[in-house]
């Protein structure tokens, strides 16, 4: 069998496949399942310093292969993740990647806190919400850059005007990048019914799935030539044909 083993931002992975932050990997339960299935490392829900308020229904199917969502981040609390979520899911015996979020302040509370658990290996902070422009963003790598000694991983966001600009700002704050989020704002309607698919404010939601693969190779691509740090590629990765894209863009 070939040796898929990889070492990223300091982590050592028997393969470069990993879960994205998202319903898939909301706690210790689902994040071990992945590893069953085979993933290389083990990143977890993204959570805040309060539980989301996620709105019903927060999942709709766009054609065979996309997913509109309204999910926010994790509707459990903080405090669960760090008292049990995260020592259950290193019991797999593979690299525990938390996602934290959003502001600077938010970022400079969790982050130690979750760091103390022993039982990450890393941390990604997502900039979904963090805000417009650079300096709240810089802020918030910056916060978390001072608050830990873990690796730490930038999570990017499509929208941003010029995302390779972004990244280069936060660049020396961070070990790594990982791109992209989900894409949008989006929605969707019920031809049926005419009622919007997800349960949010004006049904307003966001894109994921197969549909945003060429979206985030773009992406991978234009960041990865900008910075010298690694760059892990998320967006609609359904292969190994689309693994292998992604790494020739960059990732």
């Amino acid at each position: 069998m070939a040796d898929l083993q990889v070492e990223c931002c300091g982590l050592r992975c028997a393969n470069p496949v990993m879960p994205a932050a998202g319903p898939n990997v909301l706690d210790a339960a689902h994040a071990l399942r992945a590893a069953a299935g085979g993933a290389g490392a083990l990143v977890i829900k993204t959570i805040s310093t309060r539980p989301a308020r996620v709105p019903k229904p927060c999942m709709a199917r766009v054609g065979t292969e996309g997913m509109l969502n309204c999910e926010l981040w994790s509707e459990l609390p903080a405090e669960q993740y760090i008292a049990h979520e995260y020592a259950r899911a290193k019991e797999a015996g593979l690299p525990v990647i938390a996602s934290i979020g959003y502001t600077a302040d938010d970022l400079a509370d969790l982050g130690p806190r979750v760091a103390a658990t022993g039982c990450v290996d890393a941390i990604e902070f997502s900039l979904h919400y963090t805000g417009s422009g650079h300096e709240p963003l810089v802020a918030a790598a910056r916060a978390l850059r001072q608050a830990v000694r873990l690796p730490i991983l930038a999570k990017l966001s499509p929208g941003m005007a010029d995302i390779a600009e972004v990244a280069a700002a936060i660049e020396p704050h961070v070990d790594g990048f990982i791109a992209i989020n989900s894409v949008g704002p989006a929605w969707g309607v019920a031809a049926d019914t005419g009622a919007p698919l997800l349960g949010s404010a004006h049904g307003i939601g966001w894109l994921s799935g197969r549909p945003i693969k060429p979206v985030a190779l773009r992406c991978v691509r234009e960041v990865a030539q900008r910075v010298r740090v690694p760059v892990i590629g998320v967006g609609g990765i359904f292969s190994g044909q689309d693994a292998i894209e992604f790494i020739m863009a960059g990732a």
